[in-house]
């Protein structure tokens, strides 16, 4: 049985505000160390390495429950240098390709 995967798209832009001679994507280690310091709490875990694809760099998550992955999704999209226009992907670890799934939109609204 395949294990649920949420992708996180996050558009491979570069922070403002940087230097020419500073790395362009310090965003990309906020959500490493955001999904580390996660991955340890045991509810959700990283995946795989995230790694660029196109013009989109993606994170992968796993665990027990597609809600609590989709609201570590949501957060990871929150996050302070983290560029806007982030989305996830519900999918599974059979999938041919990233991106093959159900699109779901971030930040997700907020609960009642």
């Amino acid at each position: 049985m395949p294990n649920t995967i949420v992708e996180i798209h996050v558009p491979l832009v570069a922070a403002s505000g940087i230097a020419e001679d500073e790395y362009a994507f310090p965003w990309i280690d906020d959500v490493q160390d955001f999904l580390a310091d996660l991955d340890e709490q045991g509810d959700v875990q990283e995946y795989d390495n995230g790694e660029e694809y196109g013009d989109v760099y993606v994170f992968f998550v796993t665990g027990v429950c597609e809600e609590a992955m989709l609201a570590v999704a949501s957060r990871v999209a929150a996050l302070d240098r983290v560029p806007a226009g982030a989305f996830a992907m519900v999918t599974d670890d059979e999938a041919e390709e990233f991106g093959m799934g159900r699109r779901v939109d971030l930040p997700l609204p907020a609960g009642p």
